[in-house]
């Protein structure tokens, strides 16, 4: 596949180096030379210094055979030019674009994006995706991720294990035997900063960051189960009022569960504007590492504070005082990658990448097959993929027992007739069944064979 990536930032420099370990034709734009130079020298791909909206700087880039141009500049207005160019001039079949710019995005003007008028198949907005990142991670307690799946029957949960988690120091082939209630699988061992697709012989030890796969009624059981059973948060501060805090303010407010929320913004218009439209959220302007500013935002009695400034040290330095008022689960937004191995030994609880967000959604529209969705995980150690299995899939007919899976790859669950399976040895996919699986980056391209449409199909 060829692809044009239109900004050379974090997200497009990933998205870039996720295309390229796959072995697609991939072509970087972006007017810093800085940035070009530091792709040329890490990445596989060509690189391009240039305007990623200008036609000859497109041509240039290869648009008038390209399979899809994602744009993620800076600007909303490069990312969108350069979508409306490629269709016009190019005919580019698929076109991505960043947008954070709220007003874009107001339903009302949603026909702006229609074919007819500027082009652009899939539009991401990171604030959004942030947003509802965070409030997925805040449904369950204890859980440093949550990744909902077909339409919500399957979860897979981050979840760390301390020394009073019971299932610790036990070979995962025995989980069932012992605690044959516990219907999940771990798909993924994180130890030492290290990622890992266990097998049966391998066991989860104190201190490590693990993945399960489990029916979503289960989850409360399963979390119990590692040793977490916190109740919901009723009492939410937020910290930065900025389009984050306010989306997730915003969709606190409208799950209607009576959970009080405050904000803290430091810029007194744009807190003016939040209080304006959030009036059921109390809206307090200062400096969220001013001790008068915490305290008048009750922070001691949160359960929960989530730091979303657009400051990556303010976010961590309010978490971590915060932490030291009481709050129960700090969870907080980073943007440097090299700050995250760094913050759950400060004790932060929960850790949000806006880049890994936005690659994530991204790649489900880069993934080929019938793939409905994608979430990478242990920055690119692994996807988590669900896909349709077709009758045609070397998956469909056998045993999993029976089945040479690529290494890398683990199945977790199975989505039959809206039922949900976890699947064991003995299971047999069928045709239609959605498979949520965990493949390594090596493997993904295998896994896209698997549940691609193959001609004998028609």
């Amino acid at each position: 596949m060829k692809v044009i990536v239109c900004g050379a930032g974090q997200v497009g420099f990933n998205i870039a180096r996720y295309l390229a370990i796959e072995n697609n034709d991939v072509t970087v734009i972006d007017q810093s030379a800085d940035l070009i130079g530091k792709v040329n020298d890490l990445l596989d791909v060509q690189a391009i210094v240039g305007h990623a909206s200008h036609p000859d700087v497109l041509e240039q880039a290869g648009a008038s055979d390209a399979d899809m141009l994602i744009g993620v500049t800076y600007a909303d207005e490069v990312n969108m030019v350069a979508c409306q160019i490629a269709h016009s001039l190019f005919n580019v079949p698929t076109k991505i674009a960043r947008i954070r710019q709220q007003s874009y995005l107001n339903p009302i003007w949603a026909d702006l994006f229609s074919r007819e008028h500027m082009p652009i198949d899939v539009i991401i907005s990171p604030e959004i995706e942030v947003a509802k990142a965070i409030g997925r991670r805040m449904s369950v307690p204890g859980a440093f991720d949550m990744i909902p799946l077909g339409d919500d029957k399957v979860r897979v949960i981050g979840v760390r294990c301390t020394e009073h988690c019971p299932i610790v120091n036990t070979p995962l082939r025995q989980l069932t035997s012992l605690f044959p209630e516990l219907n999940i699988i771990i798909v993924s061992i994180i130890r030492d900063g290290q990622a890992t697709v266990p097998t049966s012989n391998d066991q989860m030890l104190p201190g490590d960051e693990i993945y399960f796969v489990a029916d979503a009624r289960h989850v409360p059981r399963a979390m119990a189960a590692f040793g977490h059973d916190e109740k919901s948060a009723r009492r939410v501060v937020i910290i930065g009022g900025g389009n984050i805090g306010f989306n997730l303010a915003r969709e606190l407010c409208e799950a209607k569960q009576g959970v009080s929320t405050k904000i803290i913004e430091f810029d007194r218009d744009r807190a003016r504007r939040v209080a304006q439209a959030l009036p059921a959220v109390t809206v307090i302007h200062g400096d969220a590492l001013e001790n008068e500013i915490l305290e008048e935002a009750n922070v001691a009695t949160a359960e929960t504070v989530v730091a979303v400034s657009n400051d990556d040290e303010t976010n961590i330095l309010s978490s971590l005082l915060a932490k030291r008022y009481g709050v129960e689960r700090a969870v907080t937004l980073i943007n440097k990658a090299t700050y995250a191995p760094l913050i759950t030994t400060l004790g932060i609880d929960v850790v949000v990448s806006p880049r890994a967000i936005t690659v994530s959604t991204i790649l489900q529209h880069v993934r080929r097959g019938r793939i409905r969705a994608v979430h990478s995980l242990g920055d690119g150690f692994a996807e988590v993929i669900e896909a349709e299995a077709l009758e045609t899939s070397p998956l469909v007919g056998a045993p999993l027992n029976e089945i040479d899976l690529p290494d890398g790859v683990i199945i977790g669950a199975i989505l039959r007739d809206g039922k949900v399976i976890i699947p064991r040895g003995s299971t047999v996919i069928q045709g239609a069944d959605r498979v949520i699986l965990l493949a390594t980056a090596d493997a993904v391209k295998q896994v896209e064979k698997m549940f691609a449409v193959r001609l004998e199909f028609f």
